[in-house]
């Protein structure tokens, strides 16, 4: 039985990739076809971990049986490790090949609060070697693992994370303060002790450096928060069905794996929990994220590769990834790329997703110094409510702020200037956009290049979104709009173009009654073509700045 599902899922990937195939077909230089994700397999000897003396009642702490209970399985050749019903208290569980790791319903795999049982070891953050508290689950170099069941991973993130004044109510403040921990001087910001206080005002902390051992960082430990699970390594590694929630940094953090399957999760966190991404592949392998829900703090769908001068020396690139039919609620955005993606990230496929209530909607995002390409991009049929910033954003100027600014919030204009072009210079191309809905959002669709790298050849086409404004276009070349349909509070002017190329609107639809269709400016801004669009519904079509050429604005039927 389980061949005959393996074949079917196989066929439902061929069938979508000859989809993909020609909507894809604009920057394909030959025929692409979706990858083949290889599906671990597990023998049906079973260990129950209250045979290792486990109990779950909440109290006591099962980290010795668990990790036992798996090191046998292991060592007898593979299997299930059973978590039945209960509350089960433990430290951190170190998966080992050849395992499925199951929990029942109601299951409960609970993580102590208890620092003392996280022992610091050298680890990645952000992209970046670093010193990490342990993470609560976590496997490195292993082959044939999973988790799977019905039951829920709680990483008892509360207890390390710093938050916000800002993004809780003033009853919730008043609590947490109550609670203990420390407050900031300027009471905008709660740490839940005294090391995570001096560990968040050390510039580079926890980063690995020569000489230091583990005991050079104690006295900001508390501080280097784990993410909930890190695989690192590792080939043929399944998540199934199982909630992972509450983590102390991001959920779910694959690096440097191979047939990667992630199916019918629930990736949880509070909204407001700093870096409480969903998940993060990095430096991944044929990939396939299926049939789940993320509700988090951060960017909710990932992709990363390493950042700046640690990730291009890597050089291992986020590929071959497919990510269908999954729905995103809060999160800084709902498929993101970025802004670690300095090794680079290509053929990666996103169809039939929902994203509601994320700050925004398609989002990539670099900065100066990442280096890395991201290319051959694919996105088909993704439907957004309520989006408070972009619906889909293209920024190569990222600055580490969360997207939507915090009420009172002031942020500084960006300075443009033009700089050399290195291999620390970021490249976003071949986008291929097609077959978006958005009801809601405060901008409909903006990219924003770099004067000596512009973001090139995206093509955007059969898109309707009902916005706050329209669409911006600043040092972009071989942009196509197709089909696109924006229905705007703010009229004046519907398009803005800055010092942008080759950018072909065809059959553009907007407010009948609007102020102003196109606003161009830059003296770089040339060739921009409008075809069928019919430009007098506006009241008027066009404003060029004066260093703009007058023919760079050319309207035909």
């Amino acid at each position: 039985m389980k061949r005959i599902t393996d074949q079917l899922s196989q066929l439902r990937l061929s069938l979508i990739g000859l989809l993909f195939f020609s909507a894809a077909n604009t920057f394909a230089q030959q025929p692409l076809t979706l990858p083949t994700i290889q599906q671990p397999e597990f023998k049906k000897d079973t260990l129950h971990i209250t045979h290792y003396g486990a109990i779950g009642n909440g109290v006591f702490l099962n980290t010795e049986s668990i990790n036992k209970a798996i090191d046998d399985c292991s060592k007898k050749g593979g299997g299930v490790v059973l978590i039945p019903t209960g509350l089960w208290l433990t430290g951190p569980v170190e998966l080992k090949s050849n395992v499925n790791l199951h929990l029942e319903s109601d299951a409960i795999l609970f993580f102590t609060n208890d620092f003392t049982k996280y022992k610091l070891v050298e680890g990645n953050w952000e992209g970046l070697p670093a010193w990490r508290n342990q993470s609560p689950i976590s496997g490195n170099n292993l082959e044939n693992i999973a988790i799977t069941g019905k039951g829920i991973i709680d990483g008892n993130g509360a207890a390390w994370r710093m938050v916000k004044k800002d993004k809780l109510t003033a009853s919730q403040w008043t609590k947490l303060k109550a609670s203990g921990g420390v407050v900031s001087p300027d009471d905008r910001i709660w740490y839940p002790s005294e090391k995570v206080l001096k560990g968040s005002k050390t510039k580079n902390a926890g980063a690995v450096v020569s000489g230091k051992t583990a005991t050079d960082y104690d006295d900001i430990k508390e501080f280097l928060r784990p993410n909930l699970l890190v695989l690192t390594g590792c080939k043929k590694v399944l998540l199934e069905g199982v909630t992972f929630q509450n983590s102390p940094a991001w959920n779910l953090h694959p690096l440097l794996c191979e047939d990667l399957t992630l199916r019918d999760l629930q990736v949880k966190n509070p909204w407001y929990a700093q870096n409480g991404d969903g998940v993060d592949i990095e430096s991944c392998k044929n990939v396939l994220i299926e049939g789940s829900t993320f509700d988090v703090g951060d960017d909710g769908i990932c992709i990363k590769s390493g950042r700046d001068e640690a990730g291009r020396e890597r050089g291992i690139p986020t590929e071959n990834v497919i990510i269908r039919n999954n729905t995103v609620y809060h999160a800084h955005g709902g498929f993101v790329i970025g802004s670690e993606m300095s090794g680079g990230a290509k053929n990666i496929w996103v169809t039939d997703c929902s994203f509601i209530g994320t700050d925004i909607g398609l989002r990539f995002k670099t900065t100066r110094g990442r280096g890395g390409i991201v290319e051959n991009i694919y996105v088909n049929n993704v439907n957004m409510i309520d989006i408070a910033g972009e619906a889909i954003l293209f920024d190569m100027y990222y600055a580490a702020q969360d997207p939507v600014p915090l009420s009172g919030e002031k942020r500084d204009a960006i300075k443009v200037v033009v700089v050399p072009v290195t291999d620390a210079t970021p490249q976003f191309r071949n986008f291929d956009i097609k077959n978006v809905v958005a009801s809601g959002a405060s901008k409909a669709i903006f990219l924003r290049g770099l004067p000596e790298m512009n973001i090139k050849d995206i093509n955007l086409e059969n898109i309707t979104i009902q916005a706050d404004k329209g669409i911006e276009c600043i040092e972009a070349t071989g942009i196509t709009l197709k089909n696109v349909h924006v229905i705007v509070k703010h009229t004046s002017p519907v398009v803005q173009i800055q010092n942008s190329k080759n950018i072909n609107f065809n059959q553009l639809q907007y407010n009948a009654g609007s102020e102003l269709l196109f606003n161009v400016t830059g003296e770089k801004s040339t060739a921009i073509k409008v075809s069928g669009t019919d430009v007098t519904k506006a009241k008027k079509v066009s404003g060029i700045s004066a260093e703009v050429k007058s023919s760079a604005l050319k309207i035909s039927k």
